[in-house]
């Protein structure tokens, strides 16, 4: 897989979403992942801390729906058994979730596995056991998902990219001003969530034709 600059996170918290879907209508958050789609983002995890069970279920149907339409690698936050049952592309762990080799010993071969990290010793960790990439932050402050870890700052960036082949995803309060720095300084991409929230398809648009220059 050619891994893309613009890793987008589909967080239904960010939106004025009510509980219902239905198969003729469907949230905003739905129709906000809808938008991403038709403007060209081709990579999105599915991120869902507060919902039922059912509800992450029925909506990562949904989207699985939507990115096999839309040719879009679909990644699902922490939950390995519904990354399994919509047949999702990958799995993102946290550092507190399962650990690699048991997430690799029941998905599907080539089902990828991508996991957070903080600190350089845990992204060598998660580069020795197989994740296919790593999240890396928090760059920035962020409030979109509450985190122990005081920002890392760009530096971190450059000091981890010397260190770790797999690619890397910064993550944590990054903003227009700061996406094309954090691409210099050396991450593959920047993974976005409350960034992107409710925008539209000509600023999603923006977004990736300004982290995908001309060759």
């Amino acid at each position: 897989m050619t891994y893309p600059p613009l890793y987008w996170i589909a967080d239904p918290a960010l939106y004025e979403a009510g509980d219902d879907i239905s198969d003729q209508g469907g949230t905003r958050f739905l129709q906000a992942v809808e938008t991403a789609v038709e403007a060209g983002i081709c990579f999105i995890q599915y991120r869902d801390k507060s919902s039922q069970r059912g509800l992450i279920y029925k909506r990562a149907l949904r989207l699985r729906e939507i990115c096999t339409r839309g040719k879009v690698t679909f990644i699902v936050n922490d939950e390995i058994d519904i990354a399994l049952a919509v047949e999702a592309d990958g799995v993102h762990l946290g550092q507190d979730d399962f650990p690699i080799e048991m997430a690799r010993s029941v998905l599907k071969s080539g089902i990828m596995v991508g996991i957070s990290t903080h600190n350089l010793a845990q992204a060598l960790e998660a580069q020795s056991s197989g994740a296919d990439y790593i999240g890396y932050g928090p760059i920035f402050k962020t409030q979109t998902k509450i985190s122990e870890t005081a920002p890392l700052g760009m530096a971190a960036i450059a000091e981890i990219r010397e260190k770790v082949s797999i690619p890397i995803y910064a993550i944590g309060g990054i903003q227009w001003p700061q996406a094309q720095d954090v691409l210099a300084a050396g991450a593959t991409g920047v993974a976005l969530a409350s960034a992107l929230a409710g925008a539209s398809k000509e600023t999603l648009q923006e977004w990736i034709k300004t982290l995908h220059p001309p060759s």
